[in-house]
């Protein structure tokens, strides 16, 4: 479904859209200072938002080559095994590539974005939530819908839980936003993509043969799920490094020589 949506023109394949997108990395506050690892930069839209930042540095991580097209500095590596060394980035982001994860891939994805970060670093992600009130068997049948629909194994999270694996890995979640999960409704189509972006991919859709019919099956999916779906997207931070053994005795002992002087 992804792939399908971008070969048809579709450069926003973020569920919660631009919008979110936007709202994300704002909360993550790039800088010109930071040196940027992007996991699954996807065909390129927001690795522009980022350059844009004029970033230390920027580098995708991603196995496939539709993410190596793209001019970036890309790295053909899993997400949940960079070979990036230790505390080599200030900021993460990795939208849209979690929620297609197993629990146990989306725990080794999340303790590599953790191990890359400096502390005080941001990681950012921007993925699928389902609703906490729901029961297990509900939860678990709109996950197989969903899979269904795309034709690719879903499986989003609730919002607590997407909080719990960030924490496992010793993160602090500092900002979280969501958004409906409308990615194909004609609105946000043409807020994403522009009106000439929507008429080309309507236009692609037209004369693709079958594409319609696979993108209103998609759109008539999110629609169904649409009260127990949303899109989320998180900001969390690695902590600073702890003081080293002993300082805290040492400044103790520095305070009180310096309150007997």
């Amino acid at each position: 479904g992804h792939w399908l949506l971008a070969r048809l023109g579709k450069r926003v394949l973020r569920p919660g859209g631009i919008g979110l997108t936007r709202r994300l990395l704002e909360a993550a506050g790039p800088t010109s200072t930071d040196r940027v690892i992007e996991l699954g930069p996807g065909v390129g839209r927001t690795a522009e938002i980022l350059l844009a930042a004029r970033p230390a540095s920027y580098k995708g991580v991603d196995p496939s080559p539709e993410g190596r097209e793209q001019g970036a500095d890309i790295l053909a590596a899993d997400a949940a095994s960079t070979g990036l060394p230790d505390v080599s980035a200030d900021l993460v982001v990795g939208e849209a590539m979690l929620t297609i994860q197993s629990d146990d891939h989306k725990r080794e994805i999340i303790a590599e974005a953790a191990r890359i970060l400096a502390p005080g670093g941001r990681y950012a992600i921007h993925e699928l939530a389902l609703r906490a009130d729901r029961s297990p068997e509900e939860l678990e049948e709109i996950r197989r819908s969903i899979s269904r629909t795309i034709k690719v194994g879903a499986r989003p999270l609730t919002a607590p839980a997407w909080e719990a694996l960030l924490r496992e890995a010793g993160l602090e979640v500092t900002w979280t936003g969501t958004a409906s999960m409308s990615l194909l409704e004609p609105s946000r189509i043409i807020e994403d993509e522009g009106i000439l972006g929507a008429l080309r991919f309507w236009r692609n859709m037209r004369r693709t043969p079958g594409a319609r019919d696979r993108v209103n099956a998609m759109r008539q999916s999110f629609r169904l799920q649409g009260e127990a779906l949303s899109a989320i997207g998180m900001v969390a931070r690695k902590p600073e490094s702890p003081a080293p053994k002993g300082a805290t005795e040492q400044a103790a002992n520095a305070t009180e020589g310096a309150g007997n002087t």
